[in-house]
């Protein structure tokens, strides 16, 4: 199965997406910012990054930019609760940036897995 790289920092997203794709028998690692995803991120050994729009420190957009100077290939779904443009303009920016899927709503994640296979 996949290794996905995960970005959210939100506390009970993180567990919750790690906790789903394990049981479709991925692995997962987790980062609670763009930049400790960076830090995290191996070419050969991440198949998918998922990742928020909206976090502190360095946000999803900018982080899979930064990604993509590393791996070009780089598969990335896009993830957005909502903020002040409400989370259909985030993930339209994210997908005018190379994510291949976008994800409104997290508390829906179970498409993630299917997400993956489009990705």
């Amino acid at each position: 199965m996949a290794h996905i790289l995960i970005a959210d920092d939100q506390e009970k997203i993180r567990p919750m997406l790690k906790s789903l794709l394990e049981q479709y028998g991925h692995e997962v690692t987790l980062a609670i910012n763009g930049r400790e995803a960076l830090n995290q991120f191996r070419p050969d050994k991440i198949d998918l990054f998922i990742t928020d729009i909206l976090m502190p420190d360095m946000e999803g957009i900018e982080t899979f930019r930064e990604l993509r100077k590393v791996e070009a290939d780089v598969k990335i779904i896009a993830m957005s609760g909502g903020g002040t443009l409400g989370a259909a303009e985030y993930l339209r920016m994210a997908g005018m940036f190379g994510a291949k899927e976008t994800i409104e709503n997290p508390s829906t994640c179970g498409i993630c897995s299917i997400s993956y296979q489009n990705a």
